[in-house]
């Protein structure tokens, strides 16, 4: 019997699924809990020194490190210490908002004063205004990338950002919950003696976008979703 042709074409094979094209900054997926480790405490080491260079310029802080320096011009303590208290402090306000800390919320605690006061220690203040402002922009710049390894590490939020997303739960947009705890810490690390200038004004308008660029070069490769452990904000 004669064969009857087919009425359709032979399928042509699959192409393979393009692979996700990656940046030579991306870092590879973080599989292993070692890399993941790796990632959080390098992030939160530099988030500590990226602080003592913020401090040591003398040009104006962060509203949260106005506070721990205010803090630490009235008790003495080093700046360190005041930012690890109060992240401790802090972190005792998450039980009634009922919020969860994760290893990176701990370590939190524990390593970002440790690291700027380690810094501070090795780095003395510059008298040149510019290594002040060298040391503002690397201090902002070393911040920003901190924050995209630590929050890509996925070990959870640091117990500030913590007390944003569970007062968010009450009810408060994310951005009035930041505006309110923010304004004032800055208002009362001000009265202190915090120092408050240009430099806290450069930080407000650049933290944001240097970070953003950082959370996309330290993405791993390939990965669009939200890492684990973190917030919408």
């Amino acid at each position: 019997m004669t064969e009857l042709p087919s009425p359709l074409p032979p399928l042509a094979p699959a192409s393979p699924s393009p692979t996700p094209a990656r940046s030579r900054f991306s870092l590879p997926r973080p599989r292993s809990l070692a890399l993941r480790l790796v990632r959080l405490y390098a992030g939160l080491a530099l988030y500590g020194a990226g602080i003592a260079l913020l401090v040591r310029s003398g040009l104006g802080l962060d509203p949260w490190e106005v506070f721990h320096q205010g803090m630490s011009v009235r008790t003495g303590w080093s700046i360190g210490l005041c930012i690890n208290l109060v992240g401790a402090l802090v972190l005792l306000l998450w039980i009634p908002l009922r919020q969860r800390p994760g290893l990176g919320t701990i370590s939190n605690v524990l390593v970002v004063g440790t690291s700027a006061d380690g810094v501070m220690a090795l780095v003395p203040a510059p008298a040149a205004w510019p290594v002040q402002w060298a040391f503002l922009l690397s201090g902002i710049v070393a911040i920003a990338a901190a924050s995209g390894l630590y929050i890509h590490a996925g070990f959870g939020p640091g117990p500030r950002d913590g007390l944003m997303t569970g007062l968010n739960r009450l009810g408060l947009s994310i951005r009035l919950a930041r505006t309110v705890v923010e304004i004032g810490v800055l208002a009362v690390g001000w009265l202190l003696g915090g120092t408050v200038g240009i430099g806290t004004v450069v930080f407000a308008l650049t933290i944001g976008p240097v970070t953003q660029v950082f959370m996309k070069l330290w993405a791993p490769a390939g990965d669009t979703a939200r890492p684990p452990g973190t917030k919408p904000s």
